[in-house]
């Protein structure tokens, strides 16, 4: 009995498709999810940004470049910027916060850190909007800090509805999206590098701006990508802890689908949106490479 010869290409080439097959088991899920919620979205936002609204609403499908026009009027400059100065701040002191509890939980001994840890990432396990209005009730006219407050003989004071209060609930949301970075960036550290850095006479500020604060700049950046993102999107602390008055980016985008129901002009602002995003993003990826 003859047995056919099989090619080494014939193997190789059943192999590659065997390979092939097994990663679009794995991958295909992952795939279709991302192909339905977010790439098929994303390309009916970027058509309805090239349309027109209708009288009542809704859209027309003729071409039109208004929409990215109406994207320079000052009015809609002043709400991005004022969303960046406040994304900005809200990084920047969840940074401040961060960085020492950060760590001074990396250097806690190994049976504290996972108490510290899930001391952090706690309030995630509690719906958003239920912490949020949590904080409506400490700064309230009438709340538990005024009411302290006044047992001293001080206040009543308005906490609530002003751009302070969002930075505070901006930063309360997302601070260990913060600390959980650079935990990681300065738990990796060597402890012998700071030994080293005192063998030869640095003292401990030195230290930590030449060696502590360089090594661990990878995760400084990560972490403040991950605060600026969400706060500078995030609509409902700045609806509800600023009362309406605080308008950032986000709230314009929702008001544009839900309230003036001018969906063109609000896909142009998502579109405005991503392109401001995806910019700082790279640049936090070219940072991170150079340091």
């Amino acid at each position: 009995m003859t047995v056919p010869a099989v090619s080494g290409a014939t193997v190789n080439t059943r192999s590659r498709r065997s390979r092939l097959a097994e990663r679009l088991v794995f991958l295909g899920p992952g795939l279709a999810y991302l192909i339905v919620l977010l790439l098929i979205p994303l390309a009916t936002v970027l058509s309805f940004s090239l349309f027109r609204r209708g009288r009542f609403g809704g859209v027309i499908y003729e071409a039109s470049g208004d929409n990215l026009v109406r994207l320079a009027d000052p009015i809609y400059l002043d709400i991005v910027l004022g969303s960046l100065r406040i994304a900005l701040v809200a990084t920047l002191v969840a940074l401040l916060l961060g960085y020492p509890t950060a760590y001074l939980i990396a250097r806690l001994p190994r049976k504290w850190k996972t108490i510290a840890l899930v001391a952090i990432v706690l309030p995630f396990w509690t719906n958003l909007l239920i912490r949020v209005y949590a904080w409506i009730v400490l700064l309230s006219g009438p709340g538990l800090v005024n009411s302290a407050l006044g047992k001293l003989g001080l206040g009543p004071f308005e906490f609530l509805y002003n751009q302070g209060t969002v930075v505070v609930g901006l930063v309360y949301s997302y601070l260990p999206l913060m600390v959980l970075p650079l935990y990681a960036a300065i738990e990796r550290l060597d402890p012998r590098l700071a030994e080293a850095s005192a063998n030869l006479g640095a003292r401990p500020a030195r230290t930590f701006v030449s060696v502590t604060l360089p090594l661990t700049l990878p995760g400084v950046l990560t972490g403040c990508m991950f605060v600026f993102v969400p706060s500078f999107g995030n609509f409902v602390i700045p609806e509800l802890l600023g009362g309406g008055r605080s308008i950032m980016v986000g709230n314009l985008i929702r008001d544009q689908f839900l309230t003036a129901r001018d969906w063109p002009f609000g896909s142009a602002l998502t579109l405005a949106l991503l392109a401001v995003l995806i910019v700082l993003l790279l640049l936090q990826a070219w940072s991170a490479r150079r340091a």
